[in-house]
């Protein structure tokens, strides 16, 4: 794919359905939730060996904690965006959903707000957890990108229009 976001000659006129999908994963968001996980976890597993005062049960709650710790810490981390060529897969911390392009009318990164959002056809937002404000020109690099996606693969038609 040429740079303005058409074919390619020399694919011989391949054009993005028949590019590998686009994957969008937050940086400070993975690396701070990993390592405060970690952290945790070890801390708590060093506290189950270290207090010899708690009973076996109990120093097992810890470490159960430590992993419950972490398990969410991944959860936050593991947020991304996949953009296919028929379709925007948005995990976010509790929530996968599939949106066709022709749904996706805008890409929107409100001042203040520690992430993006979709615009959709209907009049609703989406919450895009991958495009993190702490990300900086990263992110907003990231939304640009996935703004120039939502205009090569489709638009939806105003509803106005009546169509």
């Amino acid at each position: 794919m040429t740079p303005t976001g058409g074919a390619d000659p020399s694919t011989g006129g391949a054009d993005a359905l028949h590019d590998p999908p686009i994957v969008m994963r937050p940086r400070a968001v993975r690396v701070a939730a990993y390592l405060s996980g970690g952290i945790v976890l070890v801390g708590m597993i060093a506290g189950a060996i270290l207090l010899q005062s708690f009973e076996p049960a109990g120093r097992a709650g810890l470490v159960a904690l430590g992993v419950a710790a972490l398990a969410f810490c991944h959860l936050e981390a593991r947020v991304r965006l996949i953009a296919g060529p028929h379709s925007l897969v948005i995990q976010n911390v509790f929530s996968r959903r599939e949106l066709s392009w022709p749904e996706i009318l805008d890409v929107s990164f409100p001042m203040g707000d520690p992430w993006a959002h979709v615009n959709l056809w209907d009049g609703t937002t989406h919450p895009l957890q991958a495009l993190q404000r702490y990300d900086g020109p990263r992110a907003v690099a990231a939304a640009h990108r996935l703004r120039e996606l939502i205009r090569e693969r489709g638009e939806a038609v105003d509803p106005a229009d009546g169509a």
